[in-house]
């Protein structure tokens, strides 16, 4: 009902009160005259008291349809815009260059303490494997999320976590990225691979949040 209907009822049950008021006040009318009106006014005033009652539930229970129909509008604008931000992102997403592998010559200008038992083509492997795992990383997250799997929307979020200012629109990967992607070891010959590396100019570091990003060309 409308607030039309809810508020001729208030008066209607003012109305009943009133006149009960009246009829036990009147002395003149016989005793059981006066009882039966009294007694059929009351029970008129139950009925409007239970349609009252059926009414101010009814608007209770339009409020919470209306309250919950708002949030799940707001929510459904929420998704709708990071799912617009998501998709920006992803289109934004870097493509990650072939590997500029390492020539004989750089590698002998690298200094001998620098490279100590390395070899050139253990080098050149760890840079492939570094611009290998670049690529599945930023393979997956030109993906739209809902497109994936838990685990994989699980990686999109760690690959996002691990952003900063200074990395925004460059192509990094994390030890964790080298480990899910490839099968290449991160033990003391892969940061000796790495200083050659930033020596040869095939990769910087950016450290920060205890953490290693390993920033590629």
């Amino acid at each position: 009902m409308e607030a039309e209907g809810l508020e001729a009822l208030s008066r209607h049950l003012a109305a009943k009160i009133g006149l009960i008021k009246r009829l036990l006040q009147l002395r003149g009318l016989g005793r059981r005259e006066m009882l039966a009106e009294v007694g059929m006014e009351v029970a008129v005033l139950h009925g409007l008291l239970g349609r009252m009652e059926e009414e101010v539930n009814q608007r209770r229970q339009l409020a919470a349809a209306l309250q919950e129909m708002r949030k799940r509008a707001e929510k459904e604008k929420w998704e709708a815009e990071r799912l617009q931000l998501v998709k920006k992102a992803a289109k934004e997403a870097p493509l990650v260059n072939d590997a500029p592998l390492i020539s004989d010559e750089e590698f002998e200008s690298v200094p001998g303490y620098m490279r100590g038992r390395l070899t050139l083509a253990q080098t050149n492997a760890a840079l492939r494997a570094l611009h290998a795992a670049a690529a599945s990383k930023y393979r997956l997250l030109r993906h739209p999320p809902k497109s994936l799997p838990s685990s994989s929307r699980a990686l999109c979020h760690r690959f996002r976590e691990e952003e900063t200012k200074e990395t925004q629109g460059l192509t990094f990967v994390v030890e964790a990225d080298l480990k899910e992607f490839t099968q290449l070891k991160v033990d003391r010959t892969f940061h000796r691979i790495v200083g050659v590396l930033r020596h040869c100019r095939r990769l910087r570091e950016v450290r920060g949040a205890r953490l290693v990003r390993y920033v590629l060309p």
